[in-house]
């Protein structure tokens, strides 16, 4: 039996990772973490990341899963190398390594009906004993077992060893140690003949000659039946390493309460994948005090050595922040072309309208998501309809003067904003006036807003022809 590998050492053996979802439902946002540090360690090591849908749950599993766990790994980048693989395209494999189990003894039928099977459980509850499987269909020297009973199809038990311990170091939690008195015969195959999902992961880790399983932790008292039927198989075991779940900022396990859980519910909300990696790298490992880095970066200094063995706690507002710094390196087409469907649902007319991506490098450095862009945006590329009230308020006989030289001096002025600053400040000086009596009148007749970016740059972008012609509206 091949020793697993210390996690604090290179692997001697090319290393191969899998993310292996059941696509009940949709990629939350542990998959995907789990996903990243599986795909971040195989490229670390130059190694290979496997893809593989465990599909076998066939009540709950529906097509739509698969293609929502596909097309989250696909936003975020999580390239896989082989895959993806079905488990219900693999069953004759699965049924063959049972036939062969069946042969050496290491299996065994059970006719025990469910009824009988929870009857056992009963009397040992009431005994004050774990409830299990009694292994009255158990094979051994010198038993004589139960006639069969007509008409019942068996189900296939492991044979787990009855005695000693099943121990390994989890790269996470250190060494764990499970007795295996605690554990019953296994039920590997249905009445049916359908294989079970902890016996087909073996089999699945050992085809896939899988070097390293990381996982989340609700699959710590799956490991020790994993790694008895890898051993009676004579299989190399893989190393496992298993991540503590991701909770909410209230430490409650992290729900839909708690707002977006689907992966994919984050690029409709606009969400960067650059920035959903960055952050999820972050929770459960960490590289000193690094919290920003690329992906290349990632994958160059991830280990196992500095996953936390500590929950993490998913907070929105540093979600928020990094991906505000996403977006501000982010290049304004790439940002125009995921906000304009936005905006023309919202009733945006880009005909003869600013430039766009122009529009997005003006309102980019304060936006903490595309979507805030787009609402932001739409200032340029609807028709102003200024509040009639704060117009009356602003728009007095005192500052019509000034604004009507400002239009006329932006009939011969060169259009940018660094020429129409010290212009603004020259038409401030020439009437006395404080910048916001002029301002906030000139924002409502131009975009129908108090607030805005810096006026000059505003105007730049609406185009000379716009202001004007916005300006005359009022100044007839």
């Amino acid at each position: 039996m091949t020793a697993p590998t210390p996690a604090s050492t290179s692997p001697s053996s090319p290393v191969r990772t899998r993310f292996a979802p059941s696509p009940t439902g949709y990629l939350h946002l542990g998959g995907a973490r789990t996903a990243l540090f599986s795909w971040a360690y195989a490229r670390h090591f130059g190694g290979t990341f496997v893809l593989r849908i465990e599909d076998t749950d066939l009540e709950r599993s529906t097509p739509e899963a698969v293609q929502a766990i596909i097309d989250g790994m696909q936003w975020l980048g999580l390239e896989h190398d082989e895959g993806p693989f079905y488990q219900m395209r693999r069953m004759d494999r699965y049924r063959e390594v049972i036939a062969q189990m069946l042969q050496e003894g290491t299996a065994y039928h059970c006719y025990s009906s469910p009824e009988e099977v929870e009857a056992m459980r009963e009397r040992m509850r009431a005994a004050g004993e774990k409830p299990r499987y009694d292994g009255t269909w158990r094979p051994e020297p010198g038993k004589t077992l139960p006639a069969i009973p007509a008409d019942r199809k068996p189900v296939v038990r492991f044979k787990n060893p009855l005695d000693g311990d099943v121990s390994w170091d989890d790269v996470v939690k250190g060494n764990i140690t499970i007795s295996n008195r605690e554990m019953d015969d296994l039920v590997i195959a249905r009445p049916d003949g359908t294989p079970t999902y902890n016996f087909c992961v073996v089999v699945d880790d050992w085809d896939m000659k899988i070097t390293h399983v990381i996982r989340g932790d609700d699959h710590v008292n799956n490991t020790p039946r994993q790694i008895n039927i890898l051993k009676a198989l004579g299989a190399t075991l893989p190393l496992y390493g298993h991540v503590p779940m991701i909770l909410g900022a209230d430490g409650e396990k992290l729900s839909k309460r708690h707002g977006a859980v689907s992966v994919m519910d984050y690029p409709a909300q606009g969400y960067l994948p650059e920035a959903m990696l960055n952050y999820l790298a972050r929770l459960g490992w960490s590289h000193g005090d690094e919290e920003i880095f690329s992906m290349e970066q990632f994958c160059e200094w991830f280990d196992l050595d500095h996953l936390s063995k500590s929950p993490a706690q998913f907070n929105p507002e540093k979600l928020a922040w990094i991906n505000n710094h996403y977006i501000k390196l982010a290049d304004n087409a790439r940002l125009a072309a995921m906000v304009k469907p936005l905006m023309e649902r919202d009733g945006a007319d880009f005909t003869n309208a600013p430039d766009l991506p122009k529009v997005i490098g003006l309102l980019k450095e304060r936006a903490n998501t595309v979507n805030e862009i787009g609402v932001a945006a739409m200032l340029f590329y609807r028709k102003p309809a200024p509040d009639a009230a704060l117009l009356a308020q602003h728009f007095t006989d005192a500052i019509k003067p000034a604004l009507a030289d400002f239009a006329e001096r932006c009939a011969t002025i060169e259009w940018t904003k660094e020429s129409l600053a010290p212009m603004i400040k020259e038409v401030l000086a020439t009437h006395k006036l404080k910048m916001p009596q002029f301002a906030m009148p000139l924002r409502l007749m131009v975009t129908g807003q108090l607030q805005t970016p810096a006026i000059d740059a505003v105007l730049e972008l609406f185009g000379r022809e716009a202001v004007i012609a916005r300006l005359q509206q009022y100044l007839v």
